[in-house]
């Protein structure tokens, strides 16, 4: 069982100990627990994201620990949890049922076709709240303790229960959303917990105030239509109107600071990486071109702590299968985990 060192020497080589980042912590001596979530079951494009925890555990040694916002971060204590192999094992046998039906309906078919598949649509669903009440349960098991949770990814799908447990200590927060896509479709495929419907069934929390989306550029009528219907609930910022509105002149940082108003004090940060220029995480379930560089991300961010708002969780999702995915994905889960920090802290 690892133990904190005092003698840990933040420039020295990152020690490959099981833990992110080779940071000297565990469980127990932690203030930020890091909960992998490797489940992409109802992915409709490219595959692998089931991965990306353990790709960005891999990548994560070779960061260097400065964080020029929050030099002294990683002495917060960060422990990221060890893959369930389980959860792993159930997602690669959901998938290949899950494949079943998304050719099904590829070929414009009805489940109930020969052969019927509606009994597997049911199957996959109730894995998928199987997942749903485990991370709950982890996620409160880490709060009662008075610790701060993370989760990474997998496919967009999986923070739900994140956000129950969060709900059931804050009456009112709001989500801060980078996505290319609006995840805001009714059972899309039929999956009730389909990563292309996290922030539909996010909506239907009470306690979740405002959704603030950011990036979207790959979106349908429907979800359109829900944004302008839902009286201020949903915000999106679009990412050709952003880029119009900077080719146009307007800067970033008054965007950024546009963006944050909208927000309640207490704010959830739901990352998917293909909100980014897909050069920056190429191996990402569903890749868009366009979107954001990743350091108008963290500009957003830090922003947001500037504003006095408080960061209190946070998910980085649909991190690819490739080295230079986790490298990236590594980097967003550091600067995040160190803005909670601060926010938190001051």
């Amino acid at each position: 069982m690892m133990t904190e060192k005092p003698d840990y020497n933040p420039s020295g080589v990152g020690e490959i100990n099981g833990n992110i980042f080779g940071l000297p912590y565990d469980y127990q001596s932690a203030n930020l627990i890091i909960i992998p979530v490797p489940w992409e079951v109802t992915v409709s494009y490219g595959g692998g994201t089931a991965n990306g925890p353990q790709r960005i555990l891999d990548a994560s040694v070779q960061l260097d620990l400065f964080d020029f916002h929050h030099p002294e971060g990683w002495k917060q204590g960060i422990f990221m949890m060890k893959v369930p192999q389980d959860i792993l094992e159930k997602n690669t046998y959901y998938r290949t049922l899950a494949a079943k039906i998304i050719t099904r309906l590829e070929q414009g078919q009805q489940l109930t076709h020969p052969p019927d598949l509606t009994s597997l649509l049911s199957e996959i669903n109730q894995a998928g709240e199987q997942v749903n009440k485990w991370l709950f349960t982890q996620c409160q098991a880490a709060m009662k303790q008075g610790k701060r949770v993370a989760v990474i990814g997998g496919d967009h799908s999986v923070p739900l229960g994140y956000f129950q447990a969060l709900a059931a200590k804050y009456a009112n927060y709001g989500i801060l959303h980078i996505d290319a896509h609006a995840d805001l479709r009714n059972a899309y495929e039929g999956f009730t917990y389909s990563h292309a419907s996290i922030m539909f069934n996010a909506l239907k929390i009470p306690q979740i105030s405002q959704l603030v989306q950011v990036g979207l550029r790959d979106i349908s009528h429907d979800e359109m239509a829900m944004i302008d219907q839902s009286n201020g609930r949903i915000i999106g910022y679009y990412d050709p109107i952003i880029k119009q509105k900077l080719y146009s002149g307007s800067t970033w940082i008054d965007l950024c600071r546009e963006i944050i108003s909208h927000l309640p004090e207490y704010v959830y940060i739901s990352f998917d990486v293909d909100g980014l220029d897909p050069k920056l995480c190429p191996s990402t379930g569903t890749p868009v071109p366009g979107g954001l560089e990743l350091e108008q991300t963290f500009c957003l961010f830090r922003e947001l702590v500037n504003s006095e708002r408080k960061i209190i969780g946070f998910d980085v999702c649909e991190v690819g299968d490739s080295e230079w995915d986790g490298n990236v994905g590594a980097r967003i889960v550091y600067k995040l985990g160190n803005l909670m920090d601060l926010s938190l802290s001051s």
